[in-house]
Parts: structure tokens; C-alpha cells; sequence
């Protein structure tokens, strides 16, 4: 097989994507995630194939995410590239969501937004003592997508920190959030992946999987999980943030302060897709609101802003329109909500199912 960026294999009845692009920490393009949609549809239709493992080039990380940097070069004339790139990337969101295999996603070193969404949806979710996690898209006047909204709604107070704060957790906290299931040592990452090569059935997978695992450490936000599920609780942002200066610990100051630094519009989309996505009982309801609502932000000043800061000057000061929470009004979000007229994306059901899917009952606290 040629390079690419995304290598495809078959050891065994191992089925393996690999993203394939280290120098730009595996960031996804349009192109890598139409060749990781055709792997993983050829992997779940395959009779042969028991299982998908899907891990990151270099050593680095799986996933720093989309690669952005384009949408500061970007002007509204002509055809965007980031509306298609987004519904595809959605769609195969959804996809890995109800994969009806196992899917093993190694989420070792940087793993981040569209990082998250290859591999927090699958069913089998390894962290390693490197780790870390984040969905920081509120720092770029963007808003958690790949079904962030969704995941993170899932434990209370300490996903609303994660969403509104962009910070980035180790292995303890993503299995405390539901983000990942089990923690195996990295060093350990090339035997295991050999001994799932030999594989014949799914139940010696999850064996082998359960073998490799070890304690990850605990959590710091399960320690704080009574003053986040508090201060996280509020109806706006302010309240939010007047609960955890209130709060007055140094953890919950300096919590105030970073969401104070993000984007007001990213922040206040961000607390209303939550909320929305926290009534929500199916996973694609969510990409839905977050595909209308990103191409809503592609006409708005904070998202090119935000990439200037963060990744084409590198200065990390945004300046914000509008600067404050005050200053956003309630038309403004509401008109993001609605979004633009896109086509949507499809979500299609796999064709048939399988019975090693389902998430494993066993997990290493």
C-alpha cells in the first residue's frame, strides 16, 4: 500500500486504521475522513473481520483535531470546504457510534476535538498514563462538535468545566467522564496490538484488552465533583462564574478566570448546546444542532480570530466581538442555534448488526 494519510490493514481478522499525518499531530482532513469512512465500512461489512483498532502515527498523539488553520485564509465568497468536511466528519461520528463491531481506539498522548470524535464514540477506548485530553474549542470562538455536546453532558458539572473551559484531563479523568474505559501502560501498546492481531473471537479480544489494563491514577475532578456539579448547574454563564468565585477556592478562581479568557459568543452557545443535547436521547440529534450551528459561526468575526490567535500568530490574544458576556445578545444566539441552510448530514444505519459490539461490562476503576 502507497503512503497515505490514513493507512489501512488487515493482520489476522484484526482490521487496522491508522491516521497518518505526525508532523500535523494526525490532524483530519476532508480527504482522511472519507478514506477512514470507506475502512470503516469495508472492516464492518467484512465477515472477517472482528474488530477495528484505530490508533495515531508518531508519538505524539491519536488526534489533535480538524485542521483548522484554513478557516483563517477563508473569506465567505465561493463554496467553504469546511461545511462538506464538517457533515462528513459528523456522519462518520455517528457511524463509529453504532459501529456493530468492536472498536479499539487507542487514545494515547494529544487527543483532542475531532480526536475525540474518532475515538470517544467507540466501544472499546484505551488512555495510557500520556493522555491528554481536551475539547478546547471554546478558546477558538468555536464550539465542542464531533458530538462534544452529547459526551460531555453525560456526568454533570465536571463535562460543563470541560466544554466551557477547554481543559485538557488525563487518563483517570477521561474514564471518570465516560470518555474512555480502560487505561493500559503506552510501552505496553505494541505487544497488546500483536495480541490482537491473533484474535479469533471477540471474547479473546476483550481478554487480551483486560489483561493490558492497569489503574490509571485517580481522578482530580472526581475529588471535585461536588463544587463543579454546583457551580456547572447554573442557567447562564455569569451564574456560573459568580458561583465559582463565590466558591472562593483556588481551583474554582482560577476556573472563573480561564472561561473568562474564551470566547463570550463560544461560551454562551456552548452552555446553550448542553443544555439542549442534556434532553437529548440520541447522539445524532446533537450533531445535527452542532453541524447547523458551526456553519452559522463560519459568518461570524470570533472563529477566525480565535485561529489567528491560537495557531497563525500564536499570540493567544483574541480580541473578541463582542468582548463581553453582556454584550452578546440573546437574537445573536438564537440565530446560531437556528443555523443556515445546509444540507444536513445523513446518518445512515449499518446494514446489519453484530453481537461483539456492545461496550464491555468489565472496566478497570
Amino acid at each position: 500500500m502507497s503512503e497515505s494519510d490514513v493507512l489501512v490493514s488487515r493482520i489476522g481478522r484484526l482490521g487496522h486504521i491508522r491516521l497518518n499525518r505526525p508532523k500535523a499531530l494526525n490532524s483530519l482532513t476532508l480527504d482522511m475522513v472519507r478514506r477512514f469512512t470507506l475502512a470503516l465500512n469495508d472492516f464492518g461489512e467484512d465477515e472477517g473481520t472482528i474488530a477495528v483498532l484505530v490508533t495515531g502515527a508518531g508519538e505524539r498523539g491519536l488526534c489533535a483535531g480538524g485542521d483548522v488553520r484554513g478557516l483563517y485564509e477563508w473569506r465567505s465568497a465561493g463554496e467553504n470546504p469546511y461545511k462538506p468536511f464538517w457533515r462528513e466528519e459528523y456522519q462518520l461520528n455517528a457511524r463509529i457510534a453504532s459501529f456493530p463491531k468492536p472498536y479499539v481506539a487507542v487514545m494515547d498522548g494529544i487527543v483532542m476535538g475531532g480526536g475525540v470524535g474518532v475515538s470517544a464514540h467507540g466501544n472499546r477506548r484505551l488512555v495510557t498514563e500520556r493522555t491528554k485530553l481536551a475539547m478546547p474549542e471554546t478558546g477558538i470562538g468555536f464550539i465542542p462538535d464531533v458530538g462534544g455536546t452529547w459526551l460531555l453532558t453525560r456526568d454533570e458539572g465536571a463535562g460543563v468545566y470541560m466544554a466551557l473551559t477547554g481543559a485538557t484531563v488525563g487518563a483517570a479523568d477521561a474514564i471518570q467522564l465516560g470518555l474512555a474505559d480502560l487505561c493500559v501502560d503506552s510501552r505496553d501498546i505494541p505487544r497488546l496490538i500483536s495480541t490482537l492481531e491473533q484474535c479469533e473471537r471477540v471474547q479473546e479480544l476483550d481478554a487480551a484488552l483486560l489483561n493490558a489494563a492497569c489503574a490509571p491514577g485517580e481522578s482530580v475532578l472526581a475529588r471535585r465533583r461536588a463544587l463543579l456539579d454546583d457551580a456547572m448547574a447554573g442557567d447562564r454563564v455569569e451564574d456560573i462564574i459568580a458561583a465559582l468565585v463565590f466558591e472562593g477556592s483556588p481551583f474554582a478562581r482560577e476556573t472563573a478566570q480561564e472561561i473568562g479568557r474564551k470566547s463570550p459568543t463560544s461560551l454562551r452557545l456552548t452552555l446553550a448546546l448542553l443544555k439542549r443535547a442534556k434532553r437529548s436521547d440520541r447522539l445524532e440529534t446533537c450533531l445535527l444542532q452542532e453541524f447547523r450551528t458551526a456553519c452559522a459561526l463560519l459568518d461570524t468575526p470570533d472563529l477566525r480570530e480565535g485561529v489567528r490567535a491560537a495557531l497563525i500568530d500564536k499570540d493567544r490574544s483574541p480580541l473578541w466581538s463582542p468582548a463581553t458576556l453582556a454584550e452578546v445578545d440573546d437574537a445573536t444566539i438564537a440565530a446560531l442555534l437556528a443555523g443556515t441552510q445546509e444540507a444536513p448530514p445523513n446518518f445512515e444505519p449499518w446494514a446489519r448488526s453484530a453481537d461483539g459490539g456492545a461496550q464491555m461490562e468489565a472496566r478497570i476503576a
